[in-house]
């Protein structure tokens, strides 16, 4: 029970890693808010599913990209919920695309949600924290993509180095207060943002023929680490990340 009767906040968390995290926050002992964005009936499944595990759940509606829905997301929550010790900025959108020919729309709106959003968002959640007075765990969702290239993620890839980056100086900006802030890198996980990119079978398998461990990831290869950097446990980790992809990155030659 890493997180027991602690409140925790996920963002993005209908579906894939931040489904998975809200559903481990619950295992471990915490109650859960949850952000989403158009997705009620899912959001309906998750909420159902952390109270049959006897914790409770509220769903927040609201497009990360836009400031006014942090604050809306944070102060529900504590209304439902009573306080804030936890954060996971998780949401997060990878349209795929080619560089040369790449939509404005499409960069803007990956800026404005993977990285605008996580920044609101965090923001929102240190200034409760802070009030609070008693320090509080933040870990973003960045990826193995802050690391390296990719083809059809030019748009993508520096979004996710920025959510590593935030993390970073927001480790330093907020340590006075006893906040913690991570990030988690994640490899190929098998979620629905990449499901069409992973539908190709050649793809796939040479995908996992990349990964010494011989398998893609799934979201709750994630939320398990997620839940250790959010507990006490990790209680002198700050600044730091967590890359967890079963060894791809190592694997060069």
């Amino acid at each position: 029970m890493l997180l027991e009767n602690k409140v925790v906040l996920i963002t993005g968390a209908s579906r894939g890693i931040g489904r998975a995290t809200a559903i481990e926050a619950a295992r471990q002992g915490a109650d859960v808010a949850i952000n989403t964005f158009r997705d009620a009936e899912a959001a309906a499944d998750v909420v159902a599913e952390i109270e049959r595990l006897g914790r409770r759940a509220v769903a927040v509606d609201g497009d990360v990209a836009l400031p006014d829905s942090a604050a809306d997301f944070i102060d529900r929550s504590v209304q439902a919920l009573g306080r804030v010790d936890v954060f996971v900025s998780n949401a997060g959108i990878c349209p795929f695309h080619a560089f040369l020919d790449m939509p404005v729309e499409t960069l803007r709106r990956t800026m404005e949600v993977n990285l605008h959003g996580a920044y609101f968002m965090t923001q929102a959640a240190a200034n409760q924290m802070v009030k609070q007075g008693d320090g509080g765990a933040i870990v973003a969702i960045s990826s193995i993509s802050a690391l390296v290239g990719g083809e059809m993620q030019t748009h993508y890839t520096p979004t996710k180095a920025g959510v590593h980056s935030l993390m970073q100086s927001c480790a330093v900006a907020l340590g006075q207060y006893g906040i913690r802030c991570n990030s988690v890198l994640p490899g190929t996980i098998a979620t629905d943002i990449n499901k069409d990119d992973l539908s190709d079978p050649a793809k796939r398998t040479y995908m996992e023929g990349r990964i010494p461990l011989g398998r893609l990831g799934r979201p709750e290869d994630i939320a398990s680490v997620v839940a250790f950097l959010a507990s006490d446990m990790a209680g002198y980790m700050s600044g730091a990340a967590l890359l967890v992809d079963g060894g791809a990155f190592a694997n060069f030659q």
